[in-house]
């Protein structure tokens, strides 16, 4: 175990001096290409921007106009019936836009429940084993200029649909 504490601490030095040391051995301009990478991410991060800020904007909206409580609601009576509680379903759907907004639903189960409760541990699991997938797909795809996603939305609610369901049958197990 105290190797791997070691090596945790000094991973990130040991990959810059490897980077640096690979460049140096090639003879290259290791600042430059610093600054070239560091100019075409700051490029990506304003062309992304956009669609950030309608996406957070879109998640505030969904909560302060308790569109989204409503939505859970009725979701919620029909997740009753397979088992799913209904307190859960906010956190699935918010977890598809925002992983920030998710987390901030999390800590408020974990206040309401605890922690160490079924809804908590299940909010925790689902946490850890889903994605936002519209966040990115839409930030990624925009970056990549992809226009055509073919599977990647049915593969990723898939992925997400299996992650839920995961989550409540480990945390029953717990």
């Amino acid at each position: 175990m105290k190797i791997l504490i070691f090596l945790s601490d000094f991973i990130m030095p040991l990959m810059i001096f490897y980077i640096v040391g690979f460049g140096l051995l090639m003879k290259k301009n290791i600042y430059d290409e610093f600054i070239k990478g560091a100019a075409d991410g700051f490029k990506t991060v304003l062309n992304i921007m956009p669609t950030l800020i309608g996406l957070m904007m879109g998640v505030g909206i969904l909560r302060a106009s308790g569109f989204l409580n409503f939505i859970a609601e009725l979701i919620g009576k029909a997740t009753n019936y397979i088992h799913f509680p209904s307190e859960l379903v906010p956190l699935a759907i918010v977890r598809l836009f925002s992983s920030s907004a998710a987390t901030g639903l999390a800590l408020d189960l974990f206040k309401e429940f605890g922690t160490d409760s079924f809804i908590g541990l299940a909010a925790s699991i689902m946490m850890g084993c889903t994605e936002t997938v519209f966040y990115t797909m839409s930030v990624y795809f925009m970056a990549a200029k992809v226009t055509k996603t073919r599977w990647t939305l049915p593969g990723a609610l898939l992925c997400t649909v299996t992650g839920i369901i995961a989550s409540t049958i480990l945390a029953r197990l717990m």
